[in-house]
Protein backbone atom coordinates (compact mmCIF):
# COMPACT_ATOMS: atom_id res chain seq x y z
CA UNK A 1 0.00 0.00 0.00
CA UNK A 2 1.58 3.26 -1.09
CA UNK A 3 0.93 6.93 -0.60
CA UNK A 4 -2.36 8.64 -0.08
CA UNK A 5 -5.37 7.55 1.94
CA UNK A 6 -6.30 3.90 2.25
CA UNK A 7 -9.38 2.42 0.59
CA UNK A 8 -12.53 3.86 2.11
CA UNK A 9 -14.69 1.00 3.30
CA UNK A 10 -17.13 0.82 6.17
CA UNK A 11 -15.83 -2.54 7.34
CA UNK A 12 -18.00 -2.57 10.43
CA UNK A 13 -21.24 -2.20 8.50
CA UNK A 14 -22.44 -5.67 9.45
CA UNK A 15 -21.56 -5.70 13.11
CA UNK A 16 -22.59 -2.08 13.76
CA UNK A 17 -26.27 -3.01 13.49
CA UNK A 18 -25.93 -5.12 16.65
CA UNK A 19 -24.29 -2.40 18.76
CA UNK A 20 -26.06 0.33 20.65
CA UNK A 21 -23.88 3.21 21.79
CA UNK A 22 -26.61 5.34 23.30
CA UNK A 23 -26.07 3.96 26.80
CA UNK A 24 -22.77 3.76 28.62
CA UNK A 25 -20.90 0.49 29.17
CA UNK A 26 -20.65 1.06 32.92
CA UNK A 27 -24.39 0.42 33.21
CA UNK A 28 -23.78 -3.23 32.35
CA UNK A 29 -22.16 -5.24 35.15
CA UNK A 30 -20.64 -7.86 32.88
CA UNK A 31 -18.97 -5.28 30.67
CA UNK A 32 -17.62 -3.62 33.81
CA UNK A 33 -16.22 -6.98 34.88
CA UNK A 34 -14.76 -7.61 31.41
CA UNK A 35 -13.01 -4.24 31.39
CA UNK A 36 -11.68 -4.94 34.89
CA UNK A 37 -10.09 -8.15 33.56
CA UNK A 38 -8.66 -6.17 30.67
CA UNK A 39 -7.16 -3.66 33.12
CA UNK A 40 -5.41 -6.58 34.84
CA UNK A 41 -3.96 -7.61 31.46
CA UNK A 42 -2.88 -4.02 30.77
CA UNK A 43 -0.62 -4.13 33.82
CA UNK A 44 1.85 -6.30 31.88
CA UNK A 45 2.98 -3.23 29.97
CA UNK A 46 3.38 -1.16 33.13
CA UNK A 47 6.32 -3.33 34.26
CA UNK A 48 8.34 -2.31 31.20
CA UNK A 49 7.42 1.34 31.64
CA UNK A 50 8.35 1.17 35.29
CA UNK A 51 11.73 -0.29 34.39
CA UNK A 52 12.82 2.49 32.05
CA UNK A 53 11.77 5.28 34.37
CA UNK A 54 13.23 3.53 37.42
CA UNK A 55 16.61 3.19 35.72
CA UNK A 56 16.44 6.89 34.87
CA UNK A 57 15.81 7.66 38.53
CA UNK A 58 18.46 5.28 39.87
CA UNK A 59 21.14 6.92 37.73
CA UNK A 60 20.43 10.18 39.57
CA UNK A 61 20.88 8.51 42.99
CA UNK A 62 24.30 8.80 44.64
CA UNK A 63 23.44 5.70 46.72
CA UNK A 64 22.86 3.55 43.62
CA UNK A 65 25.92 4.85 41.75
CA UNK A 66 28.09 4.33 44.81
CA UNK A 67 26.83 0.79 45.51
CA UNK A 68 27.62 -0.29 41.93
CA UNK A 69 30.84 1.76 41.63
CA UNK A 70 29.51 4.50 39.36
CA UNK A 71 28.90 2.55 36.12
CA UNK A 72 29.78 4.39 32.92
CA UNK A 73 29.78 3.77 29.16
CA UNK A 74 29.36 0.12 28.20
CA UNK A 75 28.76 -0.99 31.80
CA UNK A 76 25.94 1.51 32.19
CA UNK A 77 24.58 0.39 28.83
CA UNK A 78 24.56 -3.21 30.06
CA UNK A 79 22.57 -2.21 33.17
CA UNK A 80 19.84 -0.86 30.91
CA UNK A 81 20.11 -3.27 27.98
CA UNK A 82 20.12 -6.54 29.93
CA UNK A 83 16.37 -6.41 30.50
CA UNK A 84 15.77 -6.36 26.75
CA UNK A 85 18.35 -9.07 26.23
CA UNK A 86 16.22 -11.15 28.61
CA UNK A 87 13.17 -10.40 26.47
CA UNK A 88 15.04 -11.50 23.35
CA UNK A 89 15.78 -14.82 25.04
CA UNK A 90 12.04 -15.33 25.72
CA UNK A 91 10.74 -14.52 22.25
CA UNK A 92 11.47 -17.92 20.63
CA UNK A 93 9.23 -19.61 23.24
CA UNK A 94 6.52 -16.98 23.80
CA UNK A 95 4.30 -17.50 20.71
CA UNK A 96 4.28 -21.27 21.14
CA UNK A 97 3.18 -20.85 24.75
CA UNK A 98 0.49 -18.35 23.71
CA UNK A 99 -0.88 -20.58 20.97
CA UNK A 100 -0.36 -23.86 22.85
CA UNK A 101 -1.24 -23.19 26.50
CA UNK A 102 -3.54 -20.24 25.90
CA UNK A 103 -3.27 -16.51 26.54
CA UNK A 104 -4.12 -16.59 30.27
CA UNK A 105 -1.65 -19.30 31.26
CA UNK A 106 1.15 -17.63 29.33
CA UNK A 107 0.55 -14.35 31.16
CA UNK A 108 0.58 -16.28 34.43
CA UNK A 109 3.93 -17.92 33.65
CA UNK A 110 5.51 -14.59 32.71
CA UNK A 111 4.13 -12.91 35.83
CA UNK A 112 5.52 -15.64 38.10
CA UNK A 113 8.98 -15.14 36.61
CA UNK A 114 8.77 -11.35 37.03
CA UNK A 115 7.70 -11.66 40.68
CA UNK A 116 10.75 -13.73 41.52
CA UNK A 117 13.04 -11.50 39.47
CA UNK A 118 11.83 -8.30 41.16
CA UNK A 119 12.49 -9.86 44.58
CA UNK A 120 15.99 -10.87 43.43
CA UNK A 121 16.66 -7.38 42.11
CA UNK A 122 15.59 -5.75 45.36
CA UNK A 123 17.88 -8.10 47.33
CA UNK A 124 20.88 -7.74 44.97
CA UNK A 125 24.25 -7.81 46.73
CA UNK A 126 26.47 -7.51 43.67
CA UNK A 127 26.66 -6.31 40.10
CA UNK A 128 26.10 -9.85 38.79
CA UNK A 129 23.06 -10.43 40.97
CA UNK A 130 21.45 -7.16 39.86
CA UNK A 131 22.16 -7.90 36.20
CA UNK A 132 20.79 -11.46 36.53
CA UNK A 133 17.57 -10.19 38.12
CA UNK A 134 17.05 -7.66 35.34
CA UNK A 135 17.62 -10.40 32.74
CA UNK A 136 14.87 -12.48 34.37
CA UNK A 137 12.52 -9.47 34.49
CA UNK A 138 13.00 -9.09 30.75
CA UNK A 139 12.49 -12.82 30.19
CA UNK A 140 9.20 -12.84 32.11
CA UNK A 141 8.05 -9.64 30.39
CA UNK A 142 8.84 -11.17 27.00
CA UNK A 143 6.59 -14.15 27.74
CA UNK A 144 3.68 -12.27 29.35
CA UNK A 145 3.94 -9.38 26.89
CA UNK A 146 3.35 -11.71 23.95
CA UNK A 147 -0.05 -12.84 25.25
CA UNK A 148 -1.48 -9.84 27.08
CA UNK A 149 -2.22 -7.57 24.07
CA UNK A 150 -3.53 -10.57 22.12
CA UNK A 151 -5.98 -11.47 24.86
CA UNK A 152 -7.11 -7.85 25.21
CA UNK A 153 -7.83 -7.40 21.52
CA UNK A 154 -9.49 -10.82 21.21
CA UNK A 155 -11.83 -10.52 24.22
CA UNK A 156 -12.78 -6.82 24.22
CA UNK A 157 -16.31 -5.70 23.36
CA UNK A 158 -16.24 -4.76 19.63
CA UNK A 159 -16.70 -1.01 20.03
CA UNK A 160 -14.11 -0.95 22.86
CA UNK A 161 -11.41 -3.00 21.12
CA UNK A 162 -9.34 -0.25 19.50
CA UNK A 163 -9.09 2.13 22.48
CA UNK A 164 -8.53 -0.67 25.01
CA UNK A 165 -5.82 -2.32 22.92
CA UNK A 166 -4.23 1.09 22.40
CA UNK A 167 -4.24 1.56 26.16
CA UNK A 168 -1.91 -1.46 26.44
CA UNK A 169 1.18 0.46 25.43
CA UNK A 170 -0.18 3.61 27.07
CA UNK A 171 -0.03 1.85 30.44
CA UNK A 172 3.74 1.76 29.85
CA UNK A 173 3.58 5.44 30.80
CA UNK A 174 1.57 4.63 33.92
CA UNK A 175 4.39 2.35 35.08
CA UNK A 176 6.91 5.07 34.24
CA UNK A 177 4.86 7.56 36.26
CA UNK A 178 4.85 5.31 39.34
CA UNK A 179 8.59 4.66 39.05
CA UNK A 180 9.48 8.33 38.62
CA UNK A 181 7.66 9.37 41.77
CA UNK A 182 8.78 6.32 43.73
CA UNK A 183 12.45 7.12 43.08
CA UNK A 184 11.77 10.78 43.87
CA UNK A 185 10.19 9.74 47.17
CA UNK A 186 13.06 7.46 48.20
CA UNK A 187 16.13 9.31 46.95
CA UNK A 188 16.81 10.97 50.32
CA UNK A 189 16.98 7.65 52.18
CA UNK A 190 20.69 7.47 53.13
CA UNK A 191 21.09 3.76 52.41
CA UNK A 192 20.60 1.14 49.71
CA UNK A 193 16.87 1.16 50.53
CA UNK A 194 16.69 4.23 48.29
CA UNK A 195 17.00 1.91 45.27
CA UNK A 196 15.87 -1.41 46.78
CA UNK A 197 12.35 -0.13 47.51
CA UNK A 198 11.70 0.96 43.88
CA UNK A 199 13.21 -2.34 42.71
CA UNK A 200 10.76 -4.33 44.84
CA UNK A 201 7.72 -2.27 43.82
CA UNK A 202 8.42 -3.20 40.21
CA UNK A 203 7.00 -6.65 40.95
CA UNK A 204 3.61 -5.48 42.28
CA UNK A 205 1.68 -5.61 38.96
CA UNK A 206 2.91 -9.16 38.45
CA UNK A 207 1.76 -10.14 41.95
CA UNK A 208 -1.79 -9.06 41.07
CA UNK A 209 -1.65 -11.04 37.83
CA UNK A 210 -0.37 -14.20 39.51
CA UNK A 211 -3.25 -14.06 42.00
CA UNK A 212 -6.05 -13.28 39.55
CA UNK A 213 -5.33 -13.88 35.85
CA UNK A 214 -6.31 -17.58 35.75
CA UNK A 215 -9.82 -16.62 36.88
CA UNK A 216 -10.30 -14.30 33.90
CA UNK A 217 -11.71 -15.08 30.44
CA UNK A 218 -9.75 -16.90 27.74
CA UNK A 219 -9.61 -15.70 24.14
CA UNK A 220 -12.65 -16.88 22.10
CA UNK A 221 -10.40 -17.04 19.04
CA UNK A 222 -7.96 -19.33 20.82
CA UNK A 223 -10.86 -21.50 22.03
CA UNK A 224 -12.32 -21.82 18.52
CA UNK A 225 -8.92 -22.61 17.10
CA UNK A 226 -8.53 -25.40 19.69
CA UNK A 227 -11.92 -26.91 18.78
CA UNK A 228 -13.69 -25.54 21.86
CA UNK A 229 -16.44 -23.67 20.06
CA UNK A 230 -18.98 -24.15 22.88
CA UNK A 231 -16.59 -22.54 25.38
CA UNK A 232 -15.98 -19.64 23.00
CA UNK A 233 -19.73 -19.15 22.60
CA UNK A 234 -20.26 -19.11 26.37
CA UNK A 235 -17.42 -16.60 26.85
CA UNK A 236 -18.72 -14.23 24.18
CA UNK A 237 -22.29 -14.54 25.43
CA UNK A 238 -21.39 -13.98 29.09
CA UNK A 239 -19.37 -10.81 28.54
CA UNK A 240 -20.89 -9.34 25.36
CA UNK A 241 -24.60 -10.19 25.69
CA UNK A 242 -25.53 -10.85 29.34
CA UNK A 243 -25.27 -14.61 28.83
CA UNK A 244 -27.63 -14.79 25.83
CA UNK A 245 -26.01 -17.37 23.51
CA UNK A 246 -28.60 -16.67 20.81
CA UNK A 247 -27.93 -12.93 20.74
CA UNK A 248 -27.28 -11.75 17.15
CA UNK A 249 -24.07 -9.94 18.20
CA UNK A 250 -22.63 -13.09 19.76
CA UNK A 251 -23.65 -15.27 16.82
CA UNK A 252 -22.14 -12.82 14.35
CA UNK A 253 -18.85 -12.61 16.29
CA UNK A 254 -18.59 -16.39 16.55
CA UNK A 255 -19.30 -17.00 12.88
CA UNK A 256 -16.86 -14.29 11.83
CA UNK A 257 -14.12 -15.83 14.02
CA UNK A 258 -14.81 -19.28 12.56
CA UNK A 259 -14.81 -17.95 9.00
CA UNK A 260 -11.57 -16.01 9.50
CA UNK A 261 -9.74 -18.95 11.07
CA UNK A 262 -11.00 -21.30 8.34
CA UNK A 263 -9.94 -18.83 5.63
CA UNK A 264 -6.46 -18.40 7.11
CA UNK A 265 -6.00 -22.18 7.34
CA UNK A 266 -7.10 -22.79 3.74
CA UNK A 267 -5.07 -19.93 2.26
CA UNK A 268 -1.93 -20.52 4.32
CA UNK A 269 -1.69 -24.03 5.74
CA UNK A 270 1.83 -23.23 6.91
CA UNK A 271 1.49 -20.83 9.82
CA UNK A 272 5.12 -20.91 10.94
CA UNK A 273 7.47 -17.95 10.95
CA UNK A 274 8.26 -18.46 7.25
CA UNK A 275 4.65 -17.69 6.33
CA UNK A 276 5.06 -14.17 7.71
CA UNK A 277 7.05 -13.36 4.59
CA UNK A 278 5.72 -15.73 1.90
CA UNK A 279 2.58 -13.88 0.73
CA UNK A 280 2.29 -10.27 -0.51
CA UNK A 281 -0.22 -9.46 2.25
CA UNK A 282 2.04 -10.75 5.00
CA UNK A 283 5.06 -8.95 3.58
CA UNK A 284 3.05 -5.72 3.70
CA UNK A 285 2.26 -6.44 7.34
CA UNK A 286 5.87 -7.18 8.27
CA UNK A 287 7.10 -4.09 6.43
CA UNK A 288 4.91 -1.98 8.68
CA UNK A 289 5.33 -3.98 11.90
CA UNK A 290 9.14 -4.06 11.88
CA UNK A 291 9.43 -0.41 10.88
CA UNK A 292 7.11 0.76 13.66
CA UNK A 293 9.11 -1.24 16.21
CA UNK A 294 12.29 0.59 15.29
CA UNK A 295 10.57 3.96 14.91
CA UNK A 296 9.12 3.70 18.41
CA UNK A 297 12.63 3.65 19.90
CA UNK A 298 14.74 5.51 17.32
CA UNK A 299 12.82 8.78 17.32
CA UNK A 300 15.08 10.43 19.89
CA UNK A 301 12.91 9.30 22.78
CA UNK A 302 15.55 6.74 23.80
CA UNK A 303 17.77 9.60 24.97
CA UNK A 304 15.19 10.70 27.53
CA UNK A 305 13.67 7.31 28.36
CA UNK A 306 16.89 5.81 29.73
CA UNK A 307 19.48 8.61 29.91
CA UNK A 308 17.57 11.68 31.01
CA UNK A 309 20.31 12.54 33.52
CA UNK A 310 22.87 12.55 30.68
CA UNK A 311 20.64 14.88 28.67
CA UNK A 312 20.36 17.19 31.67
CA UNK A 313 24.14 17.16 32.07
CA UNK A 314 24.47 18.57 28.53
CA UNK A 315 22.41 21.62 29.55
CA UNK A 316 23.97 22.11 33.00
CA UNK A 317 21.19 20.65 35.20
CA UNK A 318 23.08 18.38 37.60
CA UNK A 319 20.99 18.48 40.81
CA UNK A 320 19.47 15.03 41.55
CA UNK A 321 16.41 16.72 43.07
CA UNK A 322 15.71 18.76 39.94
CA UNK A 323 16.40 15.81 37.63
CA UNK A 324 14.05 13.51 39.53
CA UNK A 325 11.36 16.19 39.79
CA UNK A 326 11.39 16.91 36.06
CA UNK A 327 11.32 13.17 35.35
CA UNK A 328 8.24 12.80 37.58
CA UNK A 329 6.40 15.71 35.94
CA UNK A 330 7.32 14.39 32.49
CA UNK A 331 5.67 11.04 33.29
CA UNK A 332 2.46 12.80 34.35
CA UNK A 333 2.53 14.66 31.03
CA UNK A 334 3.14 11.43 29.09
CA UNK A 335 0.38 9.56 30.90
CA UNK A 336 -2.15 12.24 30.01
CA UNK A 337 -1.30 12.33 26.31
CA UNK A 338 -1.08 8.58 25.80
CA UNK A 339 -4.44 7.94 27.43
CA UNK A 340 -5.99 10.85 25.51
CA UNK A 341 -4.62 9.47 22.23
CA UNK A 342 -5.88 5.96 23.00
CA UNK A 343 -9.44 7.21 22.80
CA UNK A 344 -8.80 9.05 19.52
CA UNK A 345 -7.84 6.02 17.45
CA UNK A 346 -11.33 5.36 16.10
CA UNK A 347 -12.14 9.03 15.72
CA UNK A 348 -9.03 10.43 14.09
CA UNK A 349 -7.76 7.23 12.48
CA UNK A 350 -4.37 5.56 12.59
CA UNK A 351 -2.77 7.32 9.61
CA UNK A 352 -3.69 10.77 10.88
CA UNK A 353 -2.21 10.06 14.30
CA UNK A 354 1.02 8.56 12.93
CA UNK A 355 1.61 11.42 10.49
CA UNK A 356 0.74 14.14 13.02
CA UNK A 357 3.01 12.48 15.57
CA UNK A 358 6.00 12.25 13.21
CA UNK A 359 5.63 15.82 11.94
CA UNK A 360 5.33 17.23 15.47
CA UNK A 361 8.31 15.22 16.73
CA UNK A 362 10.48 16.57 13.91
CA UNK A 363 9.90 20.22 14.76
CA UNK A 364 10.14 19.69 18.53
CA UNK A 365 13.37 17.70 18.28
CA UNK A 366 14.85 20.14 15.77
CA UNK A 367 14.32 23.07 18.16
CA UNK A 368 15.56 20.95 21.08
CA UNK A 369 18.78 20.33 19.12
CA UNK A 370 19.20 24.02 18.32
CA UNK A 371 18.70 25.04 21.94
CA UNK A 372 21.07 22.35 23.24
CA UNK A 373 23.71 23.62 20.81
CA UNK A 374 23.16 27.19 22.00
CA UNK A 375 23.80 26.15 25.58
CA UNK A 376 26.89 24.12 24.63
CA UNK A 377 28.36 26.95 22.59
CA UNK A 378 27.25 30.01 24.55
CA UNK A 379 26.05 28.64 27.94
CA UNK A 380 22.70 30.33 27.47
CA UNK A 381 20.42 29.60 30.43
CA UNK A 382 17.38 30.59 28.37
CA UNK A 383 18.35 27.92 25.84
CA UNK A 384 18.69 25.34 28.64
CA UNK A 385 15.19 26.11 29.87
CA UNK A 386 13.88 25.95 26.30
CA UNK A 387 15.35 22.44 25.94
CA UNK A 388 13.14 21.26 28.80
CA UNK A 389 10.08 22.82 27.16
CA UNK A 390 10.85 21.15 23.85
CA UNK A 391 11.37 17.77 25.55
CA UNK A 392 7.81 18.04 26.86
CA UNK A 393 6.51 19.19 23.46
CA UNK A 394 8.35 16.33 21.73
CA UNK A 395 6.78 13.76 24.02
CA UNK A 396 3.33 15.25 23.55
CA UNK A 397 3.59 14.50 19.83
CA UNK A 398 5.34 11.15 20.37
CA UNK A 399 2.50 10.04 22.65
CA UNK A 400 -0.15 10.68 19.99
CA UNK A 401 0.83 7.56 18.05
CA UNK A 402 4.05 5.85 19.06
CA UNK A 403 2.92 5.15 22.61
CA UNK A 404 -0.67 3.91 22.10
CA UNK A 405 -0.65 2.54 18.55
CA UNK A 406 2.45 0.48 17.96
CA UNK A 407 1.15 -2.62 19.76
CA UNK A 408 -2.56 -2.25 18.98
CA UNK A 409 -1.92 -1.56 15.30
CA UNK A 410 0.39 -4.58 15.10
CA UNK A 411 -2.08 -7.07 16.57
CA UNK A 412 -5.06 -5.78 14.61
CA UNK A 413 -3.42 -6.09 11.16
CA UNK A 414 -2.25 -9.68 11.79
CA UNK A 415 -4.56 -12.68 11.08
CA UNK A 416 -5.26 -15.00 14.01
CA UNK A 417 -2.89 -17.89 13.11
CA UNK A 418 0.04 -15.49 12.76
CA UNK A 419 -0.88 -13.00 15.47
CA UNK A 420 1.34 -14.38 18.25
CA UNK A 421 4.29 -14.97 15.92
CA UNK A 422 3.91 -11.58 14.25
CA UNK A 423 3.82 -9.87 17.64
CA UNK A 424 6.99 -11.78 18.53
CA UNK A 425 8.73 -10.41 15.43
CA UNK A 426 7.60 -6.93 16.46
CA UNK A 427 8.88 -7.43 20.00
CA UNK A 428 12.17 -8.84 18.72
CA UNK A 429 12.71 -5.79 16.50
CA UNK A 430 11.71 -3.52 19.39
CA UNK A 431 14.24 -5.14 21.73
CA UNK A 432 17.00 -4.94 19.13
CA UNK A 433 16.35 -1.23 18.70
CA UNK A 434 16.33 -0.74 22.48
CA UNK A 435 19.55 -2.66 23.00
CA UNK A 436 21.25 -0.61 20.31
CA UNK A 437 19.99 2.61 21.92
CA UNK A 438 21.00 1.58 25.40
CA UNK A 439 24.55 0.77 24.36
CA UNK A 440 25.13 3.50 21.77
CA UNK A 441 23.35 6.51 23.31
CA UNK A 442 25.56 6.96 26.43
CA UNK A 443 28.73 6.53 24.38
CA UNK A 444 27.57 8.87 21.61
CA UNK A 445 26.40 11.52 24.08
CA UNK A 446 29.75 11.37 25.84
CA UNK A 447 31.77 11.86 22.64
CA UNK A 448 29.46 13.94 20.42
CA UNK A 449 27.24 15.84 22.87
CA UNK A 450 24.52 17.86 21.16
CA UNK A 451 25.78 16.93 17.66
CA UNK A 452 24.43 13.43 18.19
CA UNK A 453 20.91 14.91 18.15
CA UNK A 454 21.25 15.72 14.44
CA UNK A 455 21.14 12.00 13.62
CA UNK A 456 17.64 11.77 15.08
CA UNK A 457 16.45 14.94 13.34
CA UNK A 458 17.25 13.37 9.98
CA UNK A 459 15.82 9.99 10.99
CA UNK A 460 12.45 11.44 12.02
CA UNK A 461 12.06 12.90 8.51
CA UNK A 462 12.52 9.38 7.14
CA UNK A 463 9.88 8.10 9.60
CA UNK A 464 7.32 10.62 8.37
CA UNK A 465 7.87 9.66 4.72
CA UNK A 466 7.70 5.94 5.53
CA UNK A 467 4.46 6.28 7.50
CA UNK A 468 2.91 8.31 4.66
CA UNK A 469 3.81 5.65 2.11
CA UNK A 470 3.01 2.46 3.98
CA UNK A 471 0.69 2.89 6.98
CA UNK A 472 -2.79 1.62 6.06
CA UNK A 473 -5.93 3.08 7.63
CA UNK A 474 -7.85 0.47 9.64
CA UNK A 475 -10.49 2.37 11.60
CA UNK A 476 -14.12 1.19 11.58
CA UNK A 477 -13.28 -2.46 10.95
CA UNK A 478 -13.67 -5.60 13.02
CA UNK A 479 -10.55 -7.54 13.96
CA UNK A 480 -11.11 -10.13 11.22
CA UNK A 481 -11.89 -7.53 8.55
CA UNK A 482 -8.80 -5.54 9.46
CA UNK A 483 -6.58 -8.58 9.05
CA UNK A 484 -8.28 -9.48 5.74
CA UNK A 485 -7.67 -5.97 4.39
CA UNK A 486 -4.07 -6.87 3.57
CA UNK A 487 -5.13 -9.98 1.63
CA UNK A 488 -7.52 -8.11 -0.67
CA UNK A 489 -11.21 -7.25 -0.83
CA UNK A 490 -12.05 -10.83 -1.84
CA UNK A 491 -10.79 -12.14 1.49
CA UNK A 492 -12.71 -9.46 3.36
CA UNK A 493 -15.90 -10.23 1.48
CA UNK A 494 -15.54 -13.94 2.16
CA UNK A 495 -15.11 -13.48 5.90
CA UNK A 496 -17.82 -10.85 6.39
CA UNK A 497 -20.20 -12.48 3.92
CA UNK A 498 -19.81 -15.93 5.46
CA UNK A 499 -20.56 -14.55 8.93
CA UNK A 500 -23.64 -12.72 7.70
CA UNK A 501 -24.91 -15.73 5.74
CA UNK A 502 -24.45 -18.10 8.67
CA UNK A 503 -26.17 -15.72 11.02
CA UNK A 504 -29.29 -15.36 8.77
CA UNK A 505 -30.80 -12.50 10.73
CA UNK A 506 -33.77 -10.62 9.40
CA UNK A 507 -32.54 -7.03 9.76
CA UNK A 508 -35.95 -5.47 10.19
CA UNK A 509 -37.01 -7.98 12.84
CA UNK A 510 -33.69 -7.52 14.61
CA UNK A 511 -34.18 -3.75 14.82
CA UNK A 512 -37.57 -4.32 16.46
CA UNK A 513 -36.50 -6.91 19.03
CA UNK A 514 -32.81 -6.39 19.66
CA UNK A 515 -31.83 -6.12 23.35
CA UNK A 516 -28.61 -4.17 23.82
CA UNK A 517 -26.00 -5.72 26.11
CA UNK A 518 -24.66 -2.26 26.83
CA UNK A 519 -27.80 -0.53 28.02
CA UNK A 520 -28.72 -3.24 30.54
CA UNK A 521 -31.73 -4.77 28.78
CA UNK A 522 -33.76 -1.88 27.31
CA UNK A 523 -35.45 -2.45 23.94
CA UNK A 524 -33.99 -0.52 21.04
Amino acid sequence: MTGGPAIVHDGNANIEQFLDKRKKWYRNKRLVLLNAWIFLMLLTSSTNGYDGSMMNGLQSLDQWRGYFHNPQGGTLGLFNAIQNIGSLAAYPFAPFLSDGLGRRRTIFIGAVIMCGAAALQAAAQSFGMFIGARFLIGFGAGIAGNSAPLLITEIAYPSHRAPLTSLYNSVWQFGAFIAAWTTFGTFKIPSSLSWRIPSAIQGLPSVFQVCLILFGPESPRWLVNRGREADALRTLAYYHADGDEDHPLVRYELEEIKAAIEFDKTVAANVGYKSLFTSPGNRKRMRIVIALAFFSQWSGNGLVSYYLNKVFDTIGIKSPTIQLLINGILQIWNSFWTIFASFLVDRAGRRVLFLTSAAGMFFAFLFQTVCTAQFALHESQAAAHAVIAFIFLFYGFYDLAFSPLIVSYTVEILPYPLRAKGLTVFSFALSLSLIFNQYVNPIALKHLGWKYYIVYVVWIVFEFVYCYLFVVETKNRTLEETAALFDGEQAMARISGRAADELMVDEQEDKDTYTSPVDGGDKV
